[in-house]
């Protein structure tokens, strides 16, 4: 480690954790290995000869693999210690301990006062998460105890728990878990969830650095800095809360007036998602960041109707009167095909990164987005994936907003996604119980 003189962080990409804007890094993981990059230089005698932390934004799924593989060295990314993932990688002493997992409840709903209510309710958990594996587990203890398993609902590993408490906040999805400190810090911000402390899915929980198994110079150095800097210290107790805030709130796409909205546009945005080969609820989801899915929005610059189209692009689009309903969605969901076509329909991309990368065009231009893939290629990131790569770019050269566009329109994506998979099932369940004719 001294005689490479790097070492080499990986970091989530996440507001709490590793964020670069405008050019000036961020974030409690930033903070962290910025501490400890002082902490070891103090016993180094050559000035010349200095340490470095070089942080690598790596999506939370695969930061364990990209550790494991030798793509980094250590990994500081609020990743509880459990049994399955010590079996892969060794843990430093821990920076936090007595860590509780609560259940947090949208509003509007019975909070969650003991664990037992969680029988038949959905959760809304990444996969990757210590909470999914506890759920799983709570799940084997119901089954034998006779009782409805918690339906799990799989959150996109994009989301960090800042932007799955922000979905709850809104109503947008019922009950998710998160480390208790997180739900403290976050309802200054988002003030409208509800936790209880008797809701607790786990116990007793501890957040290290994780590393390779078998690097003893490394370990000594990390369990060396947390002794003078874990929870408890100056530094460990202020490290957190710095970096509570939120640029722009989502709102509940699914409210029972917008649930509404939805039933009543959802077949035309499936008719014309299907014409033009685009994802009905990606358009949507962008509608409702767009209009709230409100075909009587006007915009301060004259953008009309649902899909906030400007009347001179309506015209060139030749979908008849924008300011009836079916046209305005026909040319706002022409136009999405369009701008994939002109731009991305060659990139090696998924499908859902070509959307993605459309509304970032939309909100920033073409010609911007174009340039930050460069630089993200440069970088070493992946020019065809927006979050946690592009977005990362996006967010150092120009800003939140862009970033937040996208990411909103996203998590109203994932609601929109969940709230038809629950109709579905809904309806299978009606067919289930009615007397065969």
């Amino acid at each position: 480690m001294v005689e490479r003189r790097l070492i080499r962080a990986l970091v989530p990409s996440s507001k709490t954790f590793y964020y670069v804007e405008k050019g000036r890094p961020s974030g409690v993981s930033y903070d962290v290995f910025t501490a400890f990059e002082q902490d070891v230089n103090k016993s180094i005698k050559s000035k010349a000869l200095k340490v470095r932390v070089v942080f690598l934004p790596t999506p939370r799924d695969e930061i364990i693999d990209a550790l494991v593989a030798g793509n980094g060295d250590v990994v500081f990314a609020d990743m509880t210690i459990t049994p399955a993932r010590r079996e892969r990688v060794d843990f430093s002493d821990p920076m936090y301990t007595d860590i509780h997992e609560v259940v947090v409840t949208a509003p509007g709903l019975p909070p969650v006062t003991a664990i037992e209510q969680l029988s038949g309710q959905e959760v809304f958990v990444r996969p990757s998460t210590s909470y999914h594996e506890h759920l799983v587990a709570l799940n084997a203890r119901f089954k034998s105890e006779g009782k409805k398993p918690v339906v799990i609902r799989d959150a996109p590993e994009e989301l960090e728990s800042e932007d799955i408490l922000e979905m709850v906040n809104a109503g947008l999805v019922p009950h998710t878990v998160v480390d208790r400190y997180k739900a403290e810090m976050w309802s200054k911000v988002f003030t409208k969830f509800q936790y209880k402390e008797g809701a607790v899915l786990q116990a007793g929980g501890e957040d290290a650095f994780m590393l390779r198994k078998d690097s003893p110079q490394l370990m000594a150095a990390l369990n060396a800095f947390v002794k003078t800097h874990r929870k408890g210290t100056q530094f460990g107790n202020s490290a957190v809360n710095r970096y509570v805030k939120s640029d722009k709130f989502v709102r509940n796409a699914v409210s029972r007036d917008d649930a509404k909205r939805f039933g009543d546009v959802v077949a035309l945005f499936k008719k014309y998602g299907n014409q033009y080969d685009v994802d009905h609820l990606l358009m949507m989801a962008q509608s409702y960041q767009e209009s709230g899915l409100d075909h009587n929005a006007r915009s301060a610059v004259g953008a009309i109707g649902i899909m906030q189209i400007m009347p001179a692009t309506g015209k060139d689009l030749k979908v008849g009167d924008i300011k009836l309903l079916e046209n305005n969605i026909n040319g706002g969901v022409k136009y999405m095909r369009f701008m994939i076509d002109r731009y991305y329909k060659d990139e090696p991309m998924t499908a859902l990164n070509k959307g993605l990368f459309t509304f970032a065009s939309y909100n920033a231009g073409p010609a911007r987005i174009a340039s930050l893939r460069r630089e993200a290629a440069k970088r070493g990131l992946d020019p065809n994936r927006w979050f946690g790569n592009v977005e990362l770019v996006a967010a150092d050269k120009i800003g939140a907003e862009t970033v937040t566009y996208v990411s909103n329109i996203y998590k109203y994506y994932t609601a929109y996604k969940l709230l038809e998979a629950q109709q579905a099932e809904r309806a299978k369940a009606r067919e289930q119980v009615q007397p065969k004719q």
